[in-house]
């Protein structure tokens, strides 16, 4: 039997460091290593048996690019269940409750500065996305929640319909076509507030098995577009622990068609950040989704696009000659074509309505520049660029820079300068970190590739620009 007065940690041992090195895909001993003790050490470390000197905690959030409170919490025996970080929480879907007090408390951490500073400090962590995506096709989604009339003495619950779930999708909506217009920097507080203040009432409220199945599915929308903005403000592990609980929320709803477009998001940050393996698998995977859902085919097109981005970053970071992947990515690109080409859907759901021509243009002009297809990249940019309407800014600078970057491909440098310029002069009215790193990308590729004194004074300007 333990003594727990001369073995005061060994009762709780360090979970929060035992869910923190998992995540990061590390053995023991491979965290052992990384931080530069014996495996003994660290295995004492994770049963709370063995004090962690400072040098080694400051190792450790060097390490694994946390701030030292978020390791102090880590090695903190006695944290209690509320200290519990959104992402320390088991990966798999196995409760309806679960899912939603993970996802509630993922939006009281947004509402509190200073845990929302190490929300916006996460990084992105690849080795998560296997978890989630496992729990997604194979985990049996979790019986539903079913709160009716609440028991006597245990208070009043509010009660929700079909009339509030409308609501939280009409706020939603809202929100989507100001971060189109402006950036995710104005929005993405207002958007955290309305699922702290009024979203989390109602789903402590009492309802029926329809409306909460919707609620459920509302929910899980406005926590990717919380996600979505993290994203676009470059705060990389922020937004995937928004799409991971949104997956658990689309999971608990048996949402097919709202986690095809989670794990649309999620391929295309992927993309983004080069995790082209993941990107692919994720991408299609929310085809797969899409297909189970019976998606309209302006749903289905977007998903294809998403599919063939992921192909092309992937052809573009093994830098090698790959005709095979080029052929899949050119065949999905044209039955994106084809479904968006049906037209209209009475199956069309309302957060599809941003992906019209110039969405699908501009995408897929992406996919053709990175296979090296630059004179067909810059047909579809400028097919675009004519098509899209004001609310849609940000798509239009940045597919501005994309075009520009097909004439630097060219070889046309006073057209990719030119065309830049254009899409720098309309970032200043964006609070979009992704977008001016795309601008600051471009001046990066520049310098490199036509080295000289119109590469310095672009780099001066781009800097200057979006220091105003």
């Amino acid at each position: 039997m333990v003594n727990k007065l001369t073995h005061p940690h060994k009762r709780d041992g360090r979970a929060g460091l035992v869910r923190a090195r998992m995540r990061r895909g590390l053995s023991q001993e491979a965290a052992a290593e990384q931080i530069g003790v014996s495996p003994t050490t660290w295995a004492r470390w994770e049963r709370g048996e063995q004090g962690v000197r400072p040098v080694y905690r400051t190792r450790i959030a060097a390490a694994w690019q946390v701030g030292a409170e978020e390791v102090e919490r880590w090695l903190d025996t006695q944290a209690s269940c509320d200290d519990l970080a959104p992402w320390e929480e088991e990966n798999g879907f196995d409760s309806v409750a679960s899912s939603v007090e993970a996802a509630e408390r993922l939006w009281r951490w947004e509402m509190d500065a200073q845990r929302r500073r190490m929300l916006a400090a996460l990084p992105f962590v690849p080795a998560a996305l296997g978890e989630w995506l496992l729990a997604w096709q194979f985990d049996t989604a979790p019986p539903p929640a079913v709160p009716t009339s609440p028991s006597p003495g245990s208070g009043a619950r509010t009660s929700v319909g079909l009339a509030d779930v409308q609501r939280v999708l009409d706020a939603h909506q809202a929100f989507t076509q100001m971060d189109h217009r402006f950036g995710a920097g104005l929005v993405r507080p207002a958007v955290t507030e309305f699922m702290s203040t009024t979203l989390t009432p109602l789903l402590r409220g009492a309802y029926t098995e329809e409306v909460g199945s919707r609620l459920l599915s509302a929910a899980a929308q406005m926590t990717e577009l919380a996600g979505w903005m993290a994203f676009d403000l470059g705060r990389q592990g922020q937004a995937q622990q928004h799409y991971g609980q949104a997956l658990r929320l689309a999971k608990a709803a048996e949402d097919d068609l709202i986690g095809a477009r989670i794990l649309a998001s999620l391929a295309h940050q992927a993309a983004d950040l080069h995790q082209s393996r993941w990107a692919v698998r994720l991408a299609s995977a929310a085809v797969e989704a899409g297909q189970r859902a019976q998606a309209s085919p302006r749903v289905l097109a977007m998903l294809l696009i998403k599919h063939a981005r992921a192909l092309s970053v992937r052809l573009a970071d093994t830098d090698t000659q790959d005709p095979h992947t080029a052929r899949q990515i050119t065949r999905i690109l044209h039955s994106a074509d084809d479904a968006f080409g049906k037209g209209l859907d009475d199956r069309d759901p309302k957060w599809i309505a941003y992906f019209d021509e110039a969405e699908l243009a501009g995408n897929a002009g992406s996919c053709w520049r990175k296979i090296g297809d630059f004179s067909r990249a810059t047909s579809q940019a400028e097919r675009a660029m004519r098509s899209f309407g004001n609310p849609y800014s940000r798509s239009v600078q940045l597919t501005r820079l994309s075009a520009a970057d097909s004439y630097l491909g060219m070889g046309d440098l006073d057209q990719a300068v030119d065309t830049a310029r254009q899409a720098i002069s309309g970032l200043k009215e964006l609070t979009s970190t992704r977008a001016g790193n795309r601008a600051l990308g471009f001046a990066k590729r520049l310098k490199a590739d036509f080295p000289g004194s119109q590469a310095n004074e672009f780099g001066d300007y781009v800097r200057s620009e979006l220091a105003g």
